[in-house]
C-alpha cells in the first residue's frame, strides 16, 4: 500500500478526510449527520406543537369569530356565518373612525412625547450631576410602579372640579376644571398620563444608545469647531438612529394595544371621546356581546400595526446598510 506524502495528507485534511479515507463525504458520516438531525427535531418537535397550539389555535378562533355573529359564550359551529359583515358595519361606523383618529393621536403623542423626554433625560444623565444613581431610580417610578396604582393616584389628582389639579389652577384663575368631564380635556390628560408612565422605558432605551456611542467621535467635533446643536444633530441622532427607530417601533405597538392606561382613567369617556380602537373593541366583545366586531376591528388594528412595524424597519435595515 502506498504511503501518502505529507503534501497529500494536507490536503485531504483540507478536505476534511482522514487517513483511513473517512470524512463528511463518506457514506458513514452522511448517516450520522441524518440521524444527529432526526434526533434534533425529534426533541424540538414538542415544543413547535405546544407553540402551535398556544399561538395559531387562538388566531384561527378569533377569524371565525369576527366571520360570526355570536357572543362570548357562543360556541363556533352554533353561531351564523356572516362573512365580511362585521367588517363592513365596523367600517362604516362613525364611531370606529373617530376612535381611530384618537388612536392615532394616543399613538403619536405617547411615541413622540415618551421620546423627546426620555432622549432629554438620558443625556442629561451621561453628565456629571450630584446623586446621579438616585436620580435615575427615582425615573423609574412611574415605569416601575402598576397602572393600577399610577391610574388611581392620577384620578384622585385630576378627576373631579374639587381635585387638587383643578383647585391650584383655579387659583391662577384657570375657572373651576373637570378635567374628566371634558371631551378634550379628557383627552389631554390621557395623553399626558401615557407619556408619563412610558418615558422611563424611552430613557433606558436611548441610555444604553448613548453608552455605545464612541467619546472620541465628540472630542473630534468639538476640536473642529462643532456647536453642542450640530454635535447633536449630526453625531448623536445618527448614531442611535437604529435604536430609536426599534424604540419606536416597541411605543407604537404599546400604545395602539394599550387597554388598560385609557380604561382605568377614564372608561373611554366622556362622550368615548377617549375611547381607542382597543376599548372599542372590548366594548363590543363585553360590553355588548358581539364578539364578531370586537375581533374585526382587533385584526383591522392588527394589519395597521404589521404595516407600520414593516415601514419602521426598513427604516433600521437602511441604517444597518449605511
Amino acid at each position: 500500500m502506498a504511503i501518502d506524502t505529507v503534501p497529500e495528507r494536507l490536503q485531504r485534511a483540507r478536505r476534511g478526510v482522514g487517513v483511513s479515507g473517512r470524512g463528511p463525504g463518506t457514506p458513514t458520516a452522511r448517516k450520522r449527520r441524518h440521524t444527529g438531525a432526526l434526533t434534533m427535531a425529534g426533541f424540538a418537535l414538542p415544543s413547535l406543537v405546544l407553540l402551535l397550539l398556544l399561538n395559531l389555535f387562538p388566531v384561527i378562533y378569533a377569524i371565525l369569530q369576527s366571520l360570526q355573529n355570536g357572543t362570548p359564550s357562543t360556541l363556533p359551529w352554533d353561531a351564523p356565518f356572516v362573512g365580511l359583515t362585521n367588517y363592513g358595519n365596523v367600517l362604516t361606523s362613525a364611531q370606529f373612525w373617530a376612535s381611530t383618529i384618537f388612536t392615532v393621536i394616543f399613538t403619536i403623542t405617547g411615541v413622540f412625547g415618551s421620546w423627546v423626554i426620555g432622549l432629554a433625560l438620558a443625556l442629561l444623565l451621561r453628565t456629571k450631576i450630584p446623586g446621579n444613581t438616585v436620580f435615575k431610580v427615582l425615573l423609574l417610578l412611574p415605569w416601575i410602579v402598576p397602572v393600577v396604582v399610577s391610574s388611581t393616584a392620577w384620578n384622585w389628582l385630576v378627576a373631579t372640579p374639587q381635585s387638587p389639579v383643578p383647585v391650584i389652577l383655579s387659583v391662577f384663575g384657570a375657572g373651576n376644571l373637570n378635567f374628566l368631564g371634558s371631551p378634550v380635556l379628557a383627552q389631554i390628560v390621557v395623553c399626558v398620563f401615557k407619556v408619563w408612565i412610558s418615558f422611563p422605558f424611552m430613557m433606558m432605551m436611548m441610555g444604553s444608545a448613548l453608552a455605545s456611542v464612541d467619546v472620541n467621535v465628540y472630542e473630534a467635533a468639538k476640536m473642529d469647531g462643532a456647536t453642542s446643536w450640530q454635535t447633536f444633530t449630526g453625531i448623536t441622532l445618527p448614531m442611535i438612529s437604529r435604536s430609536t427607530y426599534i424604540s419606536w417601533v416597541l411605543m407604537t405597538i404599546f400604545c395602539v394595544n394599550d387597554f388598560p392606561t385609557i380604561f382605568l382613567l377614564t372608561q373611554g369617556g366622556p362622550q368615548n371621546a377617549t375611547t381607542s380602537l382597543i376599548v372599542l373593541a372590548y366594548q363590543y366583545a363585553f360590553q355588548n356581546f358581539a364578539t364578531g366586531p370586537g375581533t374585526a376591528v382587533a385584526f383591522i388594528m392588527t394589519v395597521v400595526l404589521v404595516i407600520v412595524s414593516v415601514v419602521l424597519y426598513q427604516q433600521i435595515k437602511k441604517v444597518n446598510i449605511e
